[in-house]
């Protein structure tokens, strides 16, 4: 698509909360920047009765929410309150749909996404109507959110019921992960550069740290949350991706399959878990009462929504390993966990040390290490030994930072803004293909079957620390700290 000068937008879930937080801001920042888009058109749907005042009232409010202020003038919010609609729409009503189609029958061959916000459980009644009403066309996408199932079976089912409807370049997996830009320029960092590909091996490197850490609980989320838990809501997608995206061989290009295909060949290399594997290489943990900056804060079987006695793990550590000729014997440390000390999301890559250290205190010298940090400041740390200034040959550790911030200068797009122009343009790179969706959930189905059986016992950690200290034993057996404790 050479412009974004007509598309339609449909909105499932339109009135719901990943909408007015993330969705509607991120499209009207892009309405606000790309010129022209006299042609946008964004229609929500929901079962709530509003109306089209009611509804732009409720988007308006979000966006000037979770839009700062100095962002959000009268005159960008008035012209993208044009583009927006509502109608009320539930998502087994097949009347609904045919009022959907009449309000799209004069849109010819524009572009037109589906953009599925609501459970999984409505995906395939939403994907049939669409398709019974007439809906989809070849410019159609749909994109659909995580999670997509809770094993194996239940996302092949998910996957079946909208690739009845849409063909596997129609549909957008989205991990909005992958569009926050520290991710893009792993990308550039690996593939644009001569001086790290020589070193992206199993010679140089110790190990890598993958870390998403939340300060919140469930937020009102616990009954969706206690029959999820961490391993599924975050391992399965945004962890295994990073992953990938660190571990994967340099691609031929940057079109989709390409950067897919070597993506895939990670997730196959994952060496598979046994119940032995499992007891001593993951650990589950849930958290108590604590403090978060100083306020004391519920345990998580007091949250709402939460059942008695539950078995939901809000903390996830994994030493996962790759079996291939680049990775054998590296261990890939995989951790997420909420109501932990700091919010972050970050990347770390331990190199060896020199193999022979000449400075006095060389125990330390020659451990550089690369820091790619997500959130939530985006930014690249390369840690790299100098001389102590004065007499004498004392090294210490030195941090050579980029923030993207105060390099650019300029406001740095949301994943979402990235991705949902993604989608408009029908670049599938960033989103998963239907066979990396079903080799995450093969590799974790070991580790959910035998957690379920409890082979491994539900460590506890206290609320604002960093989780339970089983995590830190996970690494001290191979000699290894997380960063924070280096």
């Amino acid at each position: 698509m050479s412009s974004l000068e007509s598309f339609d937008f449909i909105l499932f879930g339109g009135s719901g909360d990943l909408a007015m937080r993330k969705l509607l801001p991120a499209l009207f920042y892009r309405h606000r920047d790309t010129s022209p888009n006299h042609g946008w058109r964004i229609i929500g749907t929901g079962r709530d009765a509003l109306s089209r005042d009611q509804y732009l009232a409720l988007v308006e409010q979000n966006c000037r929410k979770h839009v700062p202020t100095d962002d959000f003038t009268d005159a960008a919010w008035n012209a993208f309150a044009q583009c927006l609609d509502y109608t009320q729409l539930d998502a087994n009503s097949e009347k609904d749909f045919a009022l959907l189609a009449d309000w799209l029958k004069d849109s010819g061959s524009r572009i037109r996404v589906f953009y599925l916000a609501t459970a999984p459980g409505l995906f395939a009644s939403i994907c049939a109507n669409l398709g019974n009403a007439g809906l989809v066309t070849p410019n159609s996408r749909v994109v659909v959110e995580k999670p997509l199932g809770r094993d194996l079976p239940s996302a092949t089912r998910i996957n079946e019921d909208v690739g009845k409807v849409f063909s596997e370049e129609q549909i957008f997996r989205i991990d909005h992960y992958l569009g926050k830009e520290t991710v893009q320029n792993l990308i550039a960092l690996r593939f644009g550069n001569v001086l790290f590909e020589p070193l992206w091996n199993r010679s140089w490197i110790s190990d890598v740290q993958i870390t998403i850490a939340e300060t919140v609980g469930v937020e009102g989320r616990g009954e969706f949350y206690d029959s999820t838990g961490a391993l599924r809501d975050m391992v399965q997608n945004h962890l295994l991706q990073l992953l990938c995206i660190v571990a994967m061989e340099p691609p031929v290009s940057l079109q989709p399959d390409a950067v897919r295909n070597e993506k895939l060949k990670v997730l196959c290399a994952l060496r598979p878990f046994t119940d032995a594997d499992v007891g001593t290489k993951t650990v589950r943990g849930q958290y108590r009462a604590g403090a978060i900056r100083n306020k004391p804060v519920a345990g998580y079987l007091e949250e709402e929504g939460i059942a008695p006695k539950s078995q939901t793990e809000t903390f996830v550590a994994i030493k996962a390993e790759l079996d291939n000729w680049r990775w054998a014997g590296v261990p890939f440390y995989l951790r997420t966990g909420k109501r932990m000390g700091e919010r972050l999301a970050e990347i770390v890559v331990n190199f060896r040390g020199v193999p022979h250290p000449i400075f006095p205190n060389g125990g330390e010298s020659g451990a550089n290490r690369l820091v790619i940090s997500l959130q939530p400041n985006e930014g690249l740390k390369l840690e790299v030994m100098a001389k102590l200034p004065g007499e004498g040959m004392q090294v210490q550790r030195i941090s050579l930072d980029v923030a993207f911030a105060e390099t650019y200068q300029m406001r740095q797009w949301d994943a979402y803004e990235r991705l949902i122009m993604d989608v408009i343009r029908g670049k599938l790179t960033l989103f998963m293909r239907r066979d990396e969706l079903d080799a995450a959930w093969s590799w974790l189905e070991p580790i959910m079957s035998a957690w379920d059986r409890q082979v491994t016992p539900m460590k506890f950690y206290p609320s604002g620390t960093w989780g339970p200290t089983a995590a830190s034993a996970l690494l001290m057996r191979e000699s290894h700290a997380w960063h924070e404790e280096m």
